[in-house]
């Protein structure tokens, strides 16, 4: 195999389509400006080849119409970042990641599977390793659990390292902190493939039985270590945990964890304020306050006995795809799963809650307009964008009911049958009245276009030409009349010949 057919296969996601990015301009953050769309076609070895030459930067979709996914990705955006750093610490907890640089300078994560596993699965071990590594706020690669194929989603793509493969800044780095070129890349890429079973026997904060049911922050600094400096606030976050589930001993148990997993135990005297604080007051978790938000793994958490459980949190939201069909259909993912929503449901918070209700029987918090927008403003910014075939956009469906109109069978028989409204064909091209062709298009449920919008999309079909005049009939009285009519070059039709099969006299009749 060529180094481009093993990288492809080393990325082998969607067979459906793939996606692309055009570079623009730095912000004063560091991070570059890019527009990303996706191609409905499947990702090729020419665009493979394309990409590592420097002439078109190409991403793959990990997820496939089946719900699986052979890799995935921890898309961390912290500027700046040392890539080296994350590398040598994803050894040192025997993380099977492969680290790059992204196109904007961050760090993707890239996880290599041995084969196709359910996408849901891939995405639970992927946040608990985000988690681990102190990134939990990262995006995630598959996006979704599960995506609407039927309704023309296809998933998120993730841009494609080694770009320009010999001079490329999408490089990754081994677990000493060595940049690898195209091949060697291929090569570490091989050794760090991993099955699922693999990834249940990581130790990512799981082991320790005493915490199965906690906060899944609290499961990691117990069972990792408690970050430098952060002692008291993760000891009063223990405290909630604590009281939940030994209401009787909880202030004990506050004592016990500080002498067992602080390598440097709290002073009795700060774990008594701890203790007094919560006698006084019922605290909710911290888990917007660091260390705890960049450990925090909200699915494991909801699901624990003594998590935030059915405790009013906002969703994660993410990955908005606009279908640029007319109307719009925008896709989006809530807390991993997949909601399709119109204009008006994306505008306005109560009609988003009603879509999750209806589409993933979950009914989230409702949004403050002023926030929502916000949101919402955001997730446009970054948005992927699917462009639509012909017949998805009011034009194509106009134009694919002028056709039916001029090759249906209420086709003129005579010139004099404009008047009645029917099209008429002659000399290549199909006359008719714009009262005919509207009332048709009426009868057919389409009503979006006025007059002026009418004329102009006919002018199209003309390629730009004149596309109306006045043309001679003859009336029933035996005159003749200008009657204005519109034009479109002919359609092909094609005939069908209905044949019907005539039955044998000498058959058995069965009645």
């Amino acid at each position: 195999m060529s180094l481009a057919q093993k990288f492809m296969a080393v990325f082998e996601g969607s067979s459906t389509a793939h996606g692309q990015t055009t570079i623009g301009n730095v912000r004063k953050n560091g991070k570059t400006d890019a527009r990303s769309f996706i191609v409905k076609e499947p990702l090729t070895l020419e665009l493979v080849q394309e990409h590592l030459s420097g002439s078109k930067g190409i991403g793959s979709i990990p997820i496939t119409h089946e719900n699986k996914c052979k890799f995935g990705v921890l898309d961390i955006d912290t500027y700046p970042i040392d890539h080296v750093a994350i590398a040598k610490k994803c050894k040192t907890m025997k993380l099977p990641f492969v680290v790059c640089r992204s196109k904007s300078g961050g760090a993707h994560l890239f996880l290599f599977l041995k084969q196709y596993y359910p996408a849901v699965d891939v995405r639970d071990y992927l946040g608990e390793m985000a988690a681990a590594l102190g990134h939990s706020t990262c995006e995630i690669f598959p996006k979704q659990d599960q995506i609407l194929v039927d309704r023309g989603d296809v998933g998120n793509f993730i841009n494609l390292p080694y770009f320009d493969a010999d001079n490329s800044l999408r490089y990754a780095v081994d677990d000493k902190g060595k940049e690898l070129n195209l091949e060697s890349f291929l090569e570490f890429a091989q050794k760090k493939t991993v099955t699922l079973d693999d990834l249940g026997k990581l130790n990512l904060g799981n082991d320790k039985k005493e915490f199965e049911d906690a906060p899944w922050c609290l499961r990691i600094f117990f069972n990792l270590g408690i970050p430098e400096g952060q002692r008291n606030k993760v000891l009063f976050h223990a405290g909630k945990y604590a009281k939940k589930k030994f209401p009787e001993s909880w202030k004990q148990m506050l004592e016990t964890w500080n002498n067992k997993y602080c390598s440097t135990p709290l002073p009795a005297s700060e774990i008594v304020t701890i203790q007094q604080q919560h006698e006084k007051k019922e605290y909710e978790y911290l888990c917007k306050d660091e260390p705890m938000q960049s450990h925090c793994d909200k699915k494991a958490c909801k699901q624990a006995k003594y998590g935030i459980g059915g405790h009013d949190t906002l969703p994660e939201i993410g990955g908005l795809t606009i279908l640029k069909s007319e109307p719009r259909l925008f896709f989006l993912d809530v807390d991993g799963k997949r909601l399709e929503l119109s204009t008006e449901q994306l505008q306005m918070p109560i009609q988003f809650q009603r879509a999750c209700i209806e589409q993933i029987d979950f009914m989230p918090p409702l949004f403050k307009p002023g926030d929502w927008q916000i949101l919402v403003n955001n997730l446009l910014s970054t948005a992927t964008s699917i462009e639509a075939s012909e017949e998805l956009t009011m034009t194509g469906q106009f134009k694919e009911l002028v056709e039916t109109y001029c090759t249906s069978r209420i086709r003129a028989k005579s010139p004099e049958e404009l008047n009645m409204g029917k099209p008429w064909t002659e000399d290549d091209l199909t006359y008719f009245t714009m009262k005919g062709l509207q009332e048709f298009l009426k009868q057919r449920g389409f009503t979006t276009f006025n007059r002026p919008q009418i004329q102009q999309r006919l002018k199209d079909l003309n390629s730009g030409h004149k596309c109306n005049g006045m043309k001679q009939i003859k009336l029933d009285n035996g005159k003749w009349t200008n009657l204005r009519v519109w034009w479109v070059p002919q359609f092909e039709t094609t005939e069908v010949d209905l044949t019907i099969t005539k039955e044998n006299d000498d058959d058995e009749i069965p009645f």
